[in-house]
């Protein structure tokens, strides 16, 4: 709550005060110059205070001294809006306040805090725009609290506190707005309607916003606040006296409770238990019901058809008879008292129980083991139900039409059926039972057999209530077959592979039984009967077949004297290994299903195996191109291919014994030899292969060319397989050998002039040796030696030399800046003359043995000599030294 500031002003002490209000302060000249307005036309939308209003002795409502009515409507109206939350007027510099704890019609109760001081309190209560005297009363500071008493009813007072010392002097003061409650009110009439309520008549007090309602019964009492008459206070007790009175209400308080009525609740309803125990009666019963001394029971049909029976009894309990069945009945009673006052009612509808119903039909339904009962509806029944029963079960079905169908019967058995209808009364009798019979168990014991002839032989045992048995069996291809009999079993015709499913029913003239056991027999899978062999090597055989209906998985078996081979795949085809050669086995293919199992019945064939490896044992050689190669023979019937595989291609030899011979191999190749053996089951592996290497090939070309007198140069083409080359120049007076890897070589030691007998060998990696043989080759002349230049005449030159003995032609050559000569000796001689030669120059000499073909011979040495002048005339001759030809 703001605290009201009082500020002196001036000498008057002129304060003010403010009213707070929820957005804004409203000052005490507002207030005052509302209670003016308030004399003209009432003002809407007046603000109220939310707290009380503080202010200082200064402070006076302007009162007219004679307001008319209408004006005094307008203030009490603003007056009533303003004060409505007023609490307190408190000075703002003492802290002096007042506050209200209780308001009357006719009195105000106050109380006040002890102010420092004060001695005695004095209180005046002024109403505020009305005609009336201001009460002035004085209090003593022992008791805090005052009443102000002979107040008008629902008038605004302005109240006024004076706290007084033992002087006379007002030491502090406080004001209050507080309206009285309303005049207190008179009822009229109290009476009770209803057991627990009374309800109050009175007349209108002016002023009043609402009413309290209190209904005291000794020490207890329930109060109802009420806004206008009549008024009714609720939740009393029936049959129970009640002192009844009654206060106005504003926003000052309430009034004095007004002078009491008694009245007194009527009594309370009897509560009805309603039952039909038979279609065409209904029993009613309660409970006694307090300071009741009679009751009044009626019934009639809620459809307003009929008659009202009506009873009044004692007692508690009665049954109204001769009913219709299945209607619904609304029953209503009540109680009075020794006075003969009614109390409260109590209504209940009831519907008779119905009959049975009529005409029931029961059909059956063979495929779901289930009855639909049928019958003709009853009047008032609500649902119906079914019951199906024999020996060993009974089943129920409700329902709310008029049929019903009765699931989960059993096959074989015969039933009685009832109909019972229902509604909120209770059930009616059950109709007459009607017989249900139903259709067959499924066969049992069922078995199959399969004969040696193909034929399926299906047995089962006989049921109750069957006249005759359907078998159906259905291929898993499709077909279907089926048989008819009255007995208990039925042949079929099967076929290897089929996987057949068999059905047995029984029937009578409800139907067909229901599905029992599906059985499903599969047959032995057929066997492969086109199967082949094929061979993959000589222990490796391939078989292959058709798949055959019904296998999952074959099994072919190879069976001989020395054991049997097997393996199992689901493919159609198998690969029989390890095998031995040239041997014969009896094979079989089985076929497997994991139902039934290997057919054993399955054909087989002999089938021979291909002829074992041959093993060669020697290879001999019988000439530089022919070979001879030894086998073991170990195979029965069989022909003996040999080949020799190399890079210079295929020899081959055939032979049905132990060796053959291959001719016309070529020199200086590498083969590879191996045996195969071949009969009519086919052809063997071939055997380990032998390496065979042939002898180098001879060169083709040789060529010798003389280096020097003692060096010859021989060269010559590649032999085919030749590694190395061994050559041979070989004379009487000596040889000269030379081996090397390459294709050329250089001989030392070579005579001149002599014939030599020219050979080679060419030599392979592993050894194998070619001699070659060629052409004989004689070396060249021998150069003559001492050779030497002499001076003739006087333009003359000699040269002279020593020829060996088998030289006699010789050719003379010098060569010098100023020309070259040359001089032929006749044969035999060992001198040669140049008549004419220029001196003062170098020559070079050259002698060489003439050849045959008029070749020189450039292998001699040459001299060097130089020829001086004497004079024009050749003057000495000077050896210079020598060197070889290759420098000229």
């Amino acid at each position: 709550m703001e605290a009201c500031f009082l500020k002196q002003q001036e000498k008057n002490k002129k304060c003010q005060a403010c009213l707070r209000f929820p957005s804004r302060f409203l000052c005490w000249q507002r207030f005052s110059l509302a209670l003016e307005l308030g004399r003209g036309p009432a003002r809407r939308g007046a603000r109220q205070p939310s707290q009380g209003i503080r202010g200082a002795r200064e402070l006076r409502p302007n009162v007219a001294p004679h307001p008319s009515p209408g004006s005094m409507r307008g203030v009490l109206l603003a007056a009533g809006i303003l004060f409505g939350h007023l609490q307190s007027i408190f000075l703002a510099n003492t802290g002096f306040s007042m506050s209200v704890y209780d308001v009357t019609s006719r009195s105000i109760y106050l109380k006040w805090p002890k102010f420092s001081g004060a001695s005695s309190y004095r209180v005046t209560a002024t109403p505020v725009n009305t005609v009336g005297q201001s009460l002035l009363t004085h209090f003593s500071d022992v008791n805090l609290k005052g009443t102000l008493t002979s107040l008008t009813p629902n008038t605004i007072y302005v109240i006024q506190a004076e706290a007084i010392d033992r002087n006379g002097i007002i030491l502090a003061e406080t004001q209050i707005m507080q309206s009285t409650a309303p005049d207190m009110p008179v009822i009229d009439q109290a009476y009770s309607k209803l057991s627990n309520s009374i309800t109050v008549e009175w007349r209108t007090v002016p002023g009043a916003t609402s009413y309290l309602l209190t209904a005291q019964d000794g020490d207890s009492f329930i109060e109802t606040t009420v806004t206008n008459s009549p008024g009714t206070v609720t939740g009393l007790k029936a049959a129970t006296l009640y002192r009844i009175t009654i206060r106005s209400i504003n926003s000052g308080g309430r009034s004095q409770p007004s002078p009491s009525r008694k009245a007194k609740t009527v009594l309370a309803a009897p509560i009805l238990s309603v039952s039909s125990p038979s279609c065409d009666s209904i029993a009613v019963s309660w409970k006694a019901v307090y300071m009741a001394v009679g009751f009044s029971v009626s019934l009639m049909r809620s459809d307003g058809l009929g008659r009202m029976l009506k009873e009044n009894t004692t007692n508690t309990s009665l049954v109204f008879t001769d009913l219709d069945p299945g209607t619904l009945y609304t029953i209503k009673a009540y109680a009075w008292d020794a006075s003969g006052m009614p109390g409260d009612d109590f209504t209940y509808n009831q519907r008779t129980s119905p009959t049975a119903p009529a005409d029931v039909q029961v059909a059956f339904n063979s495929g779901t083991l289930r009855a639909i009962v049928s019958w003709m509806p009853t009047e008032g029944a609500l649902t119906y139900s079914v019951i199906v029963s024999n020996r060993l079960l009974t089943l129920k079905c409700n329902s709310s039409s008029s049929s019903c169908t009765v699931p989960s019967l059993q096959c074989g058995s015969e039933y009685s059926v009832f109909v019972i209808a229902h509604n909120d009364a209770g059930s009616s009798k059950p109709t007459v039972a009607v017989s249900l019979k139903t259709i067959p168990c499924a066969p049992g014991s069922v078995s199959i057999e399969e004969d040696e002839t193909d034929t399926l032989l299906v047995s089962w045992s006989s049921v109750y209530f069957s006249h005759y048995y359907v078998v159906f069996v259905k291929s898993d291809d499709g077909l279907e077959v089926y048989c008819n009999t009255s007995h208990t079993q039925c042949h079929f015709q099967s076929d290897c592979g089929f996987t057949y499913f068999i059905s047995v029913f029984a029937y009578n003239e409800a139907g067909q039984s229901p599905l029992g056991d599906v059985f499903n027999y599969t047959t032995a899978p057929c066997c492969p009967s086109d199967f082949s062999t094929a061979f993959v090597s000589g222990d490796t055989l391939e078989v292959t077949w058709s798949p055959v209906r019904g296998a999952e998985m074959y099994e072919t078996r190879a069976a001989a004297k020395a054991g049997a081979v097997q393996c199992n795949d689901t493919a159609p085809a198998c690969t029989l290994s390890a095998l031995q050669c040239n041997t014969q086995y009896n094979i079989t293919v089985y076929s497997f299903s994991e139902v039934r199992g290997s057919n054993k019945s399955c054909a087989s064939k002999y089938v021979a195996t291909a002829p074992c490896s041959p093993e060669i044992k020697n290879i001999s050689k019988d000439a530089l191109s022919v070979i001879s190669v030894y086998w073991q023979p170990n195979n029965d019937d069989a022909t003996y291919s040999i080949t020799a595989r190399g890079e210079a291609g295929l020899w081959h030899c055939t032979s049905s014994g132990n060796s053959c011979t291959i001719t016309n191999l070529p020199c200086g190749a590498v083969f590879s030899v191996s045996a195969t053996a071949k009969s009519p089951a086919g052809q063997s592996l071939p055997s380990y292969s032998v390496p065979l290497e042939t002898a180098p090939c001879c060169p083709t070309d040789l060529t010798l060319t003389q280096v020097t007198q003692s060096v010859t140069n021989i060269s010559w083409s590649v032999g085919m397989g030749a590694q190395t080359y061994a050559t041979t120049l070989e004379s009487p007076k000596g040889q000269a050998k030379c081996h090397t890897l390459q294709n050329y070589c250089l001989l030392g030691c070579i005579t001149c002039g002599t014939n030599y007998t020219v050979s080679l060998k060419a030599i392979s990696e592993t050894g194998l040796t070619s001699t070659c043989t060629y052409q004989g080759y004689s070396s060249s002349a021998c150069c003559p030696s001492g050779v030497k230049l002499y001076r003739l005449g006087n333009n003359g030159i000699r040269v002279h030399w020593r020829a060996s003995e088998e030289v006699t032609t010789f050719n003379t050559d010098l060569y010098g800046s100023k020309g070259n000569f040359t001089c032929a000796p006749l044969s035999g001689l060992s001198h040669c003359d140049i008549t004419e030669i220029p001196c003062g120059d170098v020559y070079t000499v050259v002698v060489t043995p003439a050849t045959n073909q008029g070749l020189k011979l450039a292998l001699c040495p040459k001299k060097i000599y130089s020829v001086t002048c004497s004079g024009s005339s050749v003057g000495r001759v000077i050896y210079r030294g020598k060197r070889n030809a290759e420098h000229l």
